[in-house]
């Protein structure tokens, strides 16, 4: 058994924006918020089902694939990750198939803990932010007239 010494999730969160994270050099890979554009690779085991190769699929589409692409050691891990999550899809999954499926999220960066631990972040997506400001203001224009106010009932209501 490890004695002593730093474990993962032990501690505060790592803050990439900390003088202490500056002063140990660390800093923090920014994934694209679109997500991952390219082809995924190949289902890395010999046998899959429908389901595994669809959810593989959609999984590369994830901002994550972004590095995971240039880390091929890690895509069996990414598979076994789909396998979990296609197995507590199911009617029949227990608890412990939805804890083996958090514990492969956080390795491979799916979860916000597993994000910081392989010391990931998403980059804001800008232009949609624009998009949203522009918008806003038009949709609460109301160029109808004056809004009507709430007005006090005569009679003291009832």
């Amino acid at each position: 058994m490890a004695r002593g010494g730093a474990r993962n999730r032990s501690g505060p969160q790592i803050d990439p924006a900390s003088a202490r994270s500056d002063r140990r050099g660390l800093s923090f890979v920014t994934l694209p918020s679109e997500g991952f554009t390219d082809k995924a690779p190949d289902w890395p085991f010999p046998k899959g089902s429908t389901r595994e190769r669809a959810v593989w699929r959609k999984a590369w589409t994830y901002p994550q694939a972004a590095q995971w692409i240039k880390e091929p050691w890690r895509w069996e891990t990414i598979a076994m990750w789909v396998r979990w999550k296609v197995r507590a899809e199911s009617a029949e999954a227990s608890a412990a198939d939805a804890s083996v499926l958090h514990r492969f999220a956080d390795q491979i960066g799916m979860t916000p803990a597993g994000m910081r631990e392989n010391g990931w972040t998403i980059s804001a997506d800008e232009v949609a932010e624009v998009r949203a400001e522009k918008s806003a203001p038009a949709a609460a224009d109301t160029s109808s007239g004056p809004t009507r106010r709430l007005r006090s009932v005569s009679g003291g209501g009832a």
